[in-house]
C-alpha cells in the first residue's frame, strides 16, 4: 500500500473533518425536513432523541433543552412534524444526525396541536366532566371579574350587570389577557377571589383574537386553577367561534363577555315577574291554609262542644226528659191497670158496707162512738145516737127488752 502522497488521518480528524464540511455548507446549515417521528426518547435534562424518518430513510436527530421547551406542543412517537435545524456529525461517534432548532406538526398548527393534546389530556383527567360543574347562584351578590382593566370586556360586563341587576356588585381583578405575564396574573385573579371569598361568581375572559392572542387561555396551570375553584366559574373567551381549554373546564361556557354577564345575573324584569308569581302563589297557599285550619278549628269545637259540660248537660237533660216520658207513661198505665182493680175492690166492699145496709132502711146505734151490738150495751136514761141513711137522731133510752 503506498502512503506516501497521501495524508493519514485519525477517525476524530475524520469525525472533525466531515462536521466542519457540514456546518460550513450553506445548506446543510439550515434545513427544513418533513418526517416521521420513531424511536422518541426524552431526559430528565430536558434533551429529545428520534429519528425522523419516511417510507425508504431515516436520520437520527437531537433537539436540546433550550430549543425543547420553546415547543407548544409535546412531540409524540409516530407523529408527522416538519422540523428546522442544521445537519452535522456527533464527533464521538461519527453519527450523522440533524440538530433540531424548530419543529411544528405537519399539516396544523403547532398551537393547534398543543390545544389538541392537552385537551385529550385533561378530558382523560376528567377535568370536563359535567358531574365537576357547580351551579350558578339564583341571585348573586359579588360578582368576581378577571380581565383587562382597560379592555372593553370590562365595559360590556358593567353595563349588563347594571342593567339587569343593579343590585350586585361587580369586583374586578385586573389581569393581562395575553404576553407572558398573562397566564400567572389570570392564576393569580382567580385564587384571589377564591381566598378572600369576595364572590359568588367568577367571570374569566377577554375579547376575541388569534390562536397566539387567546394562549394564555390555553394553559394547563390555569385549567387546574379553574378546577380547583370553590367558587362557580363563568368563562367568557373571545367569540362564539373561538374554544379554549379555560372554556371546557369552566362550570359554564359563554360565546362572549356580554352573555357571561347574563348568565350571571337573573334579569330584572324576569325577576319581578317571578316575584309576582310567588306573591300569588304565596297568597293561594296562605288562603289554602287558613281555609283549611278553618275547617280544622270547625272540627275541633264541634268535638270539644260535644265534650264540653253544656253539652254532656243538654244531652243528660234530653235523657232524663226521656226517662221521665217513660216514667209518667208507665205511671199511667200502671195507675191505669190498679185503677180498674181498685174500682172493683172498691166496688166489692160498697157491696159490704154498713151504708148499704142503712139505705135498705136500717140503722146503727152507737153510745159515746161505740157502736152498740147488744141491748146490754145501753141502760134506761142513756143518750145513744141512730145513724140513718139520710142523718142521725139522738134519742134516750127510756126502756129495753131482752130477747
Amino acid at each position: 500500500m503506498k502512503t506516501e502522497t497521501r495524508t493519514i488521518l485519525s477517525v476524530s480528524q475524520l469525525n472533525f473533518y466531515a462536521r466542519s464540511v457540514m456546518e460550513n455548507n450553506p445548506v446543510l446549515s439550515e434545513v427544513f425536513v418533513r418526517g416521521e417521528i420513531s424511536g422518541l426518547k426524552s431526559y430528565r435534562s430536558g434533551h429529545i432523541y428520534f429519528s425522523l424518518k419516511d417510507d425508504k430513510a431515516s436520520v437520527n436527530a437531537v433537539m436540546f433543552r433550550y430549543n425543547a421547551s420553546r415547543l407548544k406542543f409535546v412531540p409524540e412517537e409516530g407523529m408527522k412534524v416538519i422540523i428546522i435545524g442544521k445537519v452535522s456529525v456527533y464527533e464521538e461517534r461519527g453519527q450523522f444526525q440533524i440538530y433540531v432548532q424548530q419543529m411544528q406538526p405537519d399539516g396544523i398548527g403547532e398551537l393547534a396541536a398543543a390545544f389538541s393534546q392537552l385537551k385529550e389530556k385533561l378530558e382523560r383527567k376528567g377535568l370536563f366532566d359535567d358531574k365537576y360543574k357547580k351551579e350558578i347562584p339564583q341571585f348573586p351578590e359579588n360578582i368576581g371579574v378577571v380581565t383587562s382593566a382597560s379592555g372593553a370586556v370590562r365595559r360590556d360586563i358593567e353595563n349588563v350587570l347594571s342593567r339587569r341587576f343593579p343590585l350586585v356588585n361587580m369586583i374586578l381583578y385586573p389581569a393581562s389577557v395575553q404576553g407572558e405575564n398573562a397566564e400567572a396574573e389570570l392564576i393569580e385573579g382567580l385564587r384571589y377571589f377564591n381566598e378572600n371569598k369576595n364572590a359568588d361568581v367568577i367571570i374569566i375572559g377577554r375579547g376575541g383574537g388569534s390562536a397566539e392572542d387567546l394562549q394564555a387561555f390555553n394553559s394547563e396551570a390555569l385549567a387546574y386553577e379553574i378546577f380547583a375553584s370553590k367558587i362557580p366559574i363563568i368563562s367568557a373567551v373571545g367569540h362564539a367561534t373561538d374554544y379554549t381549554i379555560c372554556d371546557f373546564v369552566a362550570d359554564i361556557r359563554a360565546q362572549t363577555p356580554t352573555e357571561a354577564a347574563e348568565l350571571a345575573v337573573p334579569e330584572r324584569s324576569g325577576l319581578m315577574a317571578c316575584i309576582q308569581s310567588l306573591y300569588e302563589k304565596m297568597n293561594a297557599a296562605f288562603e289554602n291554609k287558613i281555609s283549611e285550619n278553618q275547617q280544622r278549628t270547625d272540627m275541633l269545637y264541634e268535638r270539644l262542644s260535644a265534650l264540653s259540660v253544656e253539652k254532656r248537660l243538654a244531652v243528660s237533660e234530653q235523657k232524663l226528659d226521656g226517662l221521665v216520658t217513660r216514667l209518667e207513661n208507665a205511671e199511667k198505665t200502671f195507675f191505669g191497670i190498679h185503677n180498674t182493680e181498685l174500682k172493683r175492690l172498691i166496688s166489692g166492699l160498697n157491696a159490704l158496707s154498713p151504708l148499704k145496709v142503712l139505705e135498705r132502711g136500717y140503722s146503727i146505734a152507737s153510745k159515746n162512738g161505740k157502736t152498740v151490738g147488744s141491748v146490754y150495751d145501753v141502760n134506761e136514761n142513756d143518750k145513744i145516737s141512730v145513724k140513718m141513711k139520710d142523718g142521725v137522731l139522738i134519742c134516750t133510752v127510756d126502756g129495753k127488752e131482752v130477747d
